[in-house]
């Protein structure tokens, strides 16, 4: 009788996992920077601009499918 060998499971990143998340397409998405602390000195335009989130660039998207194997 042969012996069943399991297959190895990959662990996630998890700082990666609190901060992305994936899109229907298979891209990931990202909060946008910047928008934390000393926000009297940036104009009103662009902490507006910093509230949703942003997609991650194309270089990156790669690097982060390797992170988050399961997402």
């Amino acid at each position: 009788m042969a012996k069943k060998v399991k297959k190895i499971k990959l662990k996630s990143h998890k700082g990666a996992a609190k901060r992305f998340k994936k899109t229907g397409t298979g891209k990931f998405t990202r909060a946008a920077g910047f928008k934390r602390h000393i926000l009297t000195s940036k104009p009103t335009k662009r902490k507006r601009a910093a509230r949703g989130t942003i997609v991650v660039a194309d270089a990156d998207q790669a690097k982060l499918a390797r992170m988050l194997p399961y997402a």
